[in-house]
């Protein structure tokens, strides 16, 4: 039997069980051929579809992660400024009272210092202020260096020219008012002469 002969009644076979199948439901192999590549493409459409969704998605939450950072980072450093300069308003108003104390030192004539009545009322002076200081030192607040300096902004606020031969313009020769810096911020400037060329 030859293989012709062989397939014609298994092809028959096939024949009479799809008799009783309706048209529709018939299976002919090469439409079947042409539903798998489409099936096939649009699987594969899905699949890229799903890499990119996930791609997405990934970088969503890298953004998301990197805001979160962001965030923390600048509550903490919120924190830390809110530690650092929380007395920045105190210290301010307390200027004024070592200011005050500084003057009312300063002012005190030699013969009132050589006064054995008096001694003891300056030298408490004194020490009030050199406390004064201390405890400044120990919060972060420090005098700004002014006379002798050329003129900084940042740090100096200029009130009036001083002609002088003795100075390079723009350096400073006369102190008005400290002024003081807490931590790195500027606190107060110092309210100071610079020198400029004689008219």
């Amino acid at each position: 039997m030859s293989d012709d002969n062989k397939s014609k009644p298994r092809d028959a076979a096939v024949e009479k069980e799809m008799a009783g199948v309706p048209e529709e439901f018939r299976d002919d192999g090469i439409e079947n051929e042409g539903e798998n590549e489409d099936s096939e493409d649009s699987l594969g459409e899905a699949l890229e579809s799903l890499r990119n969704d996930l791609e997405a998605a990934k970088q969503d939450v890298l953004y998301a992660k990197a805001d979160a950072q962001n965030v923390r980072r600048r509550a903490e450093k919120d924190v830390q400024d809110a530690r650092n300069y929380a007395a920045t308003g105190f210290a301010r108003d307390i200027l004024s009272v070592a200011d005050n104390l500084g003057r009312a030192v300063d002012s005190v004539p030699a013969e009132i210092r050589e006064d054995e009545k008096m001694k003891g009322f300056i030298v408490g002076i004194e020490a009030t202020q050199r406390e004064l200081d201390k405890v400044f030192g120990q919060h972060g607040i420090t005098r700004i260096a002014a006379k002798g300096l050329p003129l900084d902004p940042n740090q100096h606020q200029a009130m009036m020219e001083v002609p002088t031969d003795g100075h390079e313009p723009g350096t400073i020769v006369q102190e008005m008012q400290a002024g003081y810096m807490i931590k790195d911020r500027l606190l107060r400037p110092a309210m100071v002469a610079v020198a400029k060329k004689p008219d």
